[in-house]
């Protein structure tokens, strides 16, 4: 019963080889529940997998076999607790959870069992893990959640470091502006007399004259006559090329940068952390289509695709799809879900809303409630209260702790079953 075998008698096999199966043995048992040395292989090879997706190192084929084993452990363990504890899965939540898997591989469910069965496995497998992987999930929202604890401290301590990325990436500053511009058919000649006047503006800034004066007499902005200042505001609501320009000055420096519009010198007139907290808000819309019935989510994932080809060429309107065939509550405002803030939705939509620029339409997303077409139609950066802030901060921290917090009760879960590891037989 050494743990020896973990490494060296477990063998390297790949998923499906049905000389496994027909060679199988024992490596470990959990509650009177078996774990297989196909069992290890198999999930070996997925996590290769998955870390090859996420262009991550693979370790060694012993660590990645010993990782196996020790997690199958821990999800026999799970399990077990799960049903003394009376969690269960209806088999149209399998279904459901088949369907989503089969739409990933932009497969029908036919094709996947197809598919799973050329790869030497069977249909009644495939259903009972994914049973598994539902039971798991419900168990631990029931388990875990509850566990993960956020002090005032702590959130109080994220809106500090919050406020001081905000002062160093998004300050609230206020620039003086001279414009020296440059017509769009200048010469060579034209540019080097014009730089000239620029730079001599520079001087007079850098040796202290004052620069409403130097405004006046050199400046082409509207600025001009307003002393050249152009208000204080946040960082990010100045042209990018300004910013940049003076990110790294001192209050009352100066210095001078060029752009299509001409010679602009610029003075750090004041800097401060801004006293307005933002967030950045996306304006969207979706059509959404619950698979059930007739409906599978293969068959509702083709015909948003049909509708985004439509829209994109200019054979249909968004909003009058979305008025026709949605089954959200948004469906009657054309799929119009307003302005909203980051956390408003569930995870797997927001992830494809974020990645969307404005105007730009996703293909057909999957998420926990059906299958969406989702549109940006605009973005903006909205001041929220610190009431706001404080349930982002504390929603942040949760996020966080999530995984420490599960591994921890899983191996207290793990700690109360009985494990027997077993050597390969000689």
């Amino acid at each position: 019963m050494a743990m020896a075998l973990a490494c060296t008698s477990i063998w390297a096999q790949a998923p499906g080889n049905r000389s496994i199966v027909a060679h199988d043995f024992i490596v470990a048992v959990v509650d009177a529940q078996p774990i297989t040395n196909h069992e290890v292989n198999v999930r070996a090879s997925l996590l290769t997998q998955q870390l090859l997706q996420q262009k991550k190192e693979a370790p060694t084929r012993a660590d990645l076999l010993k990782i196996s084993l020790e997690r199958l452990i821990t999800e026999k363990a799970l399990l077990q607790h799960a049903k003394e504890a009376g969690v269960t899965v209806e088999d149209e939540a399998v279904t459901q959870a088949e369907q989503r898997l089969a739409a990933q591989g932009l497969l029908s469910v036919d094709a996947l069992h197809a598919k799973v069965r050329a790869e030497g496995s069977s249909v009644a497998a495939l259903r009972q893990g994914l049973k598994d992987q539902l039971i798991l999930q419900r168990l631990t929202e029931r388990n875990v959640p509850g566990r993960i604890k956020v002090s005032d401290i702590e959130i109080n301590q994220a809106m500090v470091n919050r406020q001081n990325a905000s002062a160093n990436t998004n300050p609230d500053i206020e620039l003086g502006h001279i414009l020296v511009v440059v017509p769009e058919k200048a010469n060579d000649t034209d540019i080097a007399v014009l730089q000239a006047k620029a730079q001599t503006a520079l001087a007079h800034a850098k040796r202290g004259d004052d620069f409403a004066r130097i405004a006046k007499d050199f400046s082409d902005g509207a600025e001009r006559d307003k002393g050249g200042l152009m208000g204080l505001r946040a960082a990010n609501r100045y042209p990018t090329l300004f910013v940049d320009a003076t990110k790294n000055l001192n209050v009352g420096d100066v210095t001078l940068v060029r752009s299509g519009a001409g010679f602009h010198v610029l003075k750090l007139v004041t800097k401060r952390a801004s006293s307005v907290v933002t967030v950045t808000q996306t304006h969207a819309r979706h059509i959404l289509l619950r698979p059930g019935g007739q409906l599978s989510q293969t068959t509702a994932r083709a015909q948003l695709a049909e509708y985004k080809r439509q829209i994109e060429a200019g054979k249909a309107d968004f909003a009058k799809l979305a008025r026709e065939h949605s089954q959200d509550g948004s469906g009657p405002e054309g799929g119009d879900l307003g302005w909203v803030s980051p956390g408003m939705f569930v995870p797997e939509f927001e992830e494809v809303m974020h990645k969307l620029q404005p105007g730009q339409i996703a293909d057909p997303a999957i998420s926990r409630f059906g299958v969406h077409l989702i549109q940006v139609l605009e973005r903006r950066e909205a001041p929220i209260s610190e009431r706001e802030l404080r349930d982002m901060a504390r929603n942040s921290l949760r996020e966080k702790k999530f995984d420490e917090t599960y591994q921890l009760w899983a191996q207290e879960v793990r700690g109360h079953a009985y494990v027997e590891y077993r050597d390969a037989p000689q």
